[in-house]
């Protein structure tokens, strides 16, 4: 039996880092209101609908929006943005306001596998590799199996090709609820960006190297090192090639980013949260 999408509680409110609002809700709130978007996108008028874009913030892709300005604009304009990392966590902290919870992508899936079950939501996941999204898929409805996966694209095309044209063709064909998006940062930013305006589902979700972990593909850290800010030490191992410039090269930028960004605020107290309506 299909259970109605409930009215979600208020937003708890965002806490503002470099410029970007990030969500202070816990995850499974979040959950619940991104799920909740798409009851009220079938209930607006044609004219009224619009598709929402969610999408995270870790150190990389903090890191990202200084080498790539667009990446800026499109987090600051997106309609959640969430913490998937513990840089961010200890960013917060540094700079002295509110620290928003984690919520990464390997652990929110199968909550968000549930609830789309119960809700009668559909998926459509696109990125990762030939293959990988499908099996992904597999994965998931194995454990679910009322949930219902509209359809699956690998993440290696042109945006700007006739082949991006065709994966926006094809999903307008199945129309899925939420659309999850794994192609890296800043790429699936952009093309979840770009293709809003034309796109009819309700909610564009860029999920990063989600379906990679969810089809068996990539093996996820000991809880002992994700739980406590290490899992990084985890993916250079497994993929030193793919890994170590994010890393080596990327945190001790990020933590430079962030003493120039507490030198920018003239540290001094705690930041009030950013109102999630204003």
């Amino acid at each position: 039996m299909v259970s109605p999408a409930p009215s979600p509680p208020e937003p708890a409110g965002s806490v503002r880092m470099f410029d970007i609002d990030i969500e202070l809700d816990t995850p499974p709130a979040m959950l619940d209101r991104i799920t909740s978007w798409v009851a009220e996108h079938r209930a607006a008028q044609p004219s009224e609908r619009r598709t929402r874009r969610v999408m995270y913030a870790n150190a990389h892709v903090l890191n990202q929006t200084h080498l790539v300005p667009e990446l800026r604009r499109i987090l600051r304009t997106s309609d959640l943005v969430y913490c998937d990392g513990y840089g961010v966590r200890l960013a917060a902290r540094l700079l002295d306001v509110e620290t928003p919870h984690r919520m990464t992508g390997a652990d929110w899936i199968w909550d968000l596998a549930a609830l789309c079950e119960r809700r009668d939501l559909s998926l459509y996941l696109l990125g990762s590799d030939h293959g990988i999204a499908a099996r992904a898929g597999e994965q998931l409805q194995a454990r679910h199996a009322g949930l219902r996966i509209a359809g699956t694209h690998h993440g290696y095309f042109d945006p700007d090709s006739p082949h991006g044209e065709r994966v926006l063709e094809d999903i307008e064909a199945v129309q899925p609820d939420l659309v999850l998006i794994g192609m890296g940062s800043p790429k699936q930013e952009l093309w979840a960006d770009a293709v809003a305006g034309r796109c009819p589902s309700p909610v564009l979700w860029t999920v990063g190297a989600l379906f990679d972990y969810v089809s068996g593909q990539v093996p996820r850290a000991p809880s002992w090192l994700a739980d406590n800010g290490w899992e990084w030490i985890f993916r250079l191992a497994v993929e030193p090639r793919r890994m170590w410039k994010r890393y080596l090269l990327g945190n001790p930028a990020f933590l430079v980013r962030v003493a120039d960004e507490s030198q920018r605020r003239g540290h001094g107290g705690r930041a009030a949260p950013v109102d999630a309506t204003a």
